[in-house]
């Protein structure tokens, strides 16, 4: 497998850009298949996705980002302890700027000897490790590119490592895909390893509707630049100024829906999927993106049905969002 390496950072590629490129185009046409279609939130990150995330994140509306950071600053250290973790492997790490302070309290803590990232954008894991790499150099940090859908089991082992998944990124997947996923990183863990997760907690409908649908309309600009995206990246014919973002409560699935709803008829061709084609009739949509809200029993349920006993369980002051600590 191709490796390059400095002094105290290395990257490994598990996932190619071809591999990753075919793998989203398949995941977007099942998706376009189903009623109503949909399409994976990956196409929001483009360079200017992620600027427009990056605002969202500092948005009034918007707490998920804050909160979790506040429990990250205020209990840090009690989760550092209780881990005595010497690996940090970090699920979809992107920028790892919330995951400084779990750095942080993991080295005070005296434990932590090696820092993962894994993602699946090789330019994010450069970036994310060398400011790790810059704050933390006595730490190793060992960045690896990989779809951790497919390579969990291609994950360093060791004593006592910890899996993180934060930012809720969870709350992305459907239930049948969510107990999935939390089996097979049970079945990965050895005994004392353990997992931490960020979960967005169920509130009041108006407050998650206006954190996914901001006065601003910055949220909007998010939505609809992934048309953009899929126009590039998937040869397809979409309209952004025929389409107008949305944002739903679905109260029975207990989730906030992003849809992109269009102001009128519209056939759309995606050349790169096989020229395969979606009729969008006028105010049909498509989903962009699931976002799951839990509650702290909920959470400790699922975890313990995969076999991993919950340690500890941590909200910020306005009991906005839930981080757990889970082990084998």
């Amino acid at each position: 497998m191709p490796e390059s390496k400095s002094a105290t950072l290395s990257m490994e590629v598990l996932l190619s850009e071809d591999d990753w490129a075919e793998h989203l185009r398949d995941e977007t046409l099942l998706g376009l298949q189903q009623d109503p279609p949909s399409t994976p939130p990956v196409w929001f990150y483009d360079a200017v996705g992620s600027d427009l995330f990056d605002q969202i994140t500092g948005l009034e509306e918007y707490y998920p980002t804050r909160a979790e950071r506040a429990i990250l600053a205020e209990f840090g250290n009690e989760i550092a302890g209780l881990s005595q973790a010497n690996s940090l492997i970090e699920l979809g790490a992107g920028s790892a700027d919330k995951t400084r302070l779990l750095l942080q309290a993991l080295t005070d803590c005296g434990t932590l000897q090696r820092y993962v990232p894994v993602d699946c954008s090789q330019a994010a894991l450069i970036d994310a490790g060398q400011r790790v790499n810059s704050e933390f150099p006595s730490l190793a940090v060992d960045a690896i590119v990989a779809d951790f859908n497919a390579h969990l089991p291609h994950f360093p082992r060791g004593d006592c490592r910890m899996i993180a998944f934060l930012g809720s990124t969870i709350g992305n997947f459907t239930p049948a895909q969510r107990a999935m996923f939390l089996a097979d990183v049970a079945d990965h863990l050895a005994p004392g390893d353990t997992l931490l997760l960020g979960t967005d907690l169920v509130k009041a409908p108006e407050r998650l509707i206006a954190a996914y649908n901001d006065a601003l309309g910055v949220t909007a600009a998010f939505n609809l630049n992934a048309l953009e995206v899929m126009n590039r990246q998937l040869g397809s014919n979409f309209d952004a100024d025929r389409f107008h973002h949305d944002a739903v409560w679905n109260a029975d699935d207990s989730r906030i829906e992003m849809r992109l709803v269009a102001d009128s008829q519209q056939r759309i061709v995606f050349s790169s999927l096989g020229g395969y084609a979606v009729e969008v009739p006028a105010d049909g949509w498509i989903r962009t993106e699931i976002s799951m809200k839990f509650t702290r029993e909920q959470v400790a349920g699922e975890l313990t049905d995969v076999g991993l006993d919950v340690v500890g369980q941590w909200t910020d002051p306005d009991a906005d969002f839930l981080v757990t600590l889970a082990r084998r």
